[in-house]
């Protein structure tokens, strides 16, 4: 029986790791699919592999097979690492790569236009504009975007103090365009706000309360649709890639990429080594000596 266990390990992973309440609803929603399928029989190396096999079965991408895999491995070892069980039964499957698809990333004459779609003649259009140029200028989280505050914004130095995965800070800049946006919001953010009940937090909707995750991802939908791109080809998340592809295009080193984005590890940030064939050509007929 593994589900006596289940909500221990999850209480773990989130004190230890510092993982959101969404990682751990879908880590919760993994095993409960691995407990049903086991059905109350001892998880045994063959009926692990069975269950994998299952999913494979069902068509999952090998992303979601991976991760399902990953939380029934983690709730093994956590079972034999707390003395709850002696063996391991996960020991011998076989560990499941994720591919490694290139970021999807936005052309920069298509990220320019989706900055400047919003109408910077209206509160509300000034407001997504520092939005947008936020997003692209930190290669920030749509969360971390969303939980700034004020404070956390220092507009004379041109950085931001973005809090990420885990709780963890990070100073990170903001170019000229990001702080001139920001400057030209803030009058209006003081009008937004609510009296006596301003919650310090930098983007605000237009009741005054802070701006949510799902308000910043309509924010980014609708100046896709204004700037005439397929609104699903954009999400923060891909002004967060395409930020990191445009730098890494133009000579970033990938230490300082992982610092903007907040990686744990330099093997996440490692994927924006991977151009785009067009982007290798280039490199390749200015910078080898036989290339014509």
């Amino acid at each position: 029986m593994i589900e006596p266990d289940v909500d221990e390990y999850l209480a773990a992973l989130a004190g230890e790791r510092g993982l959101s309440r969404n990682t751990v609803a879908a880590y919760r929603r993994d095993l409960d699919q691995y407990a049903r399928f086991l059905d109350g029989r001892r998880p045994t190396s063959e009926r692990i592999a069975d269950f994998v096999q299952s999913l494979h079965q069902r068509g999952l991408a090998a992303s979601s097979v991976a991760r399902k895999t990953a939380a029934v491995r983690g709730l093994h070892r956590f079972q034999v690492r707390e003395g709850l069980t002696a063996d391991d039964p996960t020991g011998l499957l076989e560990s499941i790569r994720r591919p490694q698809a290139l970021p999807k990333a936005l052309d920069l004459d298509d990220v320019l236009r989706l900055l400047e779609a919003p109408d910077a003649a209206t509160p509300a259009g000034r407001r997504d504009r520092a939005i947008l140029e936020f997003l692209y200028a930190t290669g920030a989280r749509v969360s971390e975007v969303a939980a700034l505050d004020q404070s956390d914004v220092d507009l004379d130095a041109a950085t931001a103090v973005v809090t990420g995965k885990g709780n963890k800070q990070r100073l990170v800049p903001i170019g000229a365009h990001a702080v001139a946006a920001i400057s030209r919001y803030l009058p209006d953010r003081l009008d937004l706000r609510r009296p006596g009940r301003d919650s310090g937090a930098l983007f605000l909707n237009l009741r005054g309360g802070r701006l949510s995750r799902q308000g910043v991802y309509g924010i980014v939908r609708k100046a896709a649709a204004a700037a005439g791109i397929a609104p699903g080809l954009v999400s923060p998340h891909v002004l967060r890639h395409s930020a990191a592809t445009h730098m890494v295009e133009r000579g970033a080193d990938l230490r300082s990429v992982q610092h903007l984005l907040g990686h744990a590890t330099i093997t996440t940030t490692q994927v924006y080594t991977r151009v785009t064939p067009q982007h290798l050509l280039e490199v390749y007929v200015t910078s080898h000596p036989r290339s014509r």
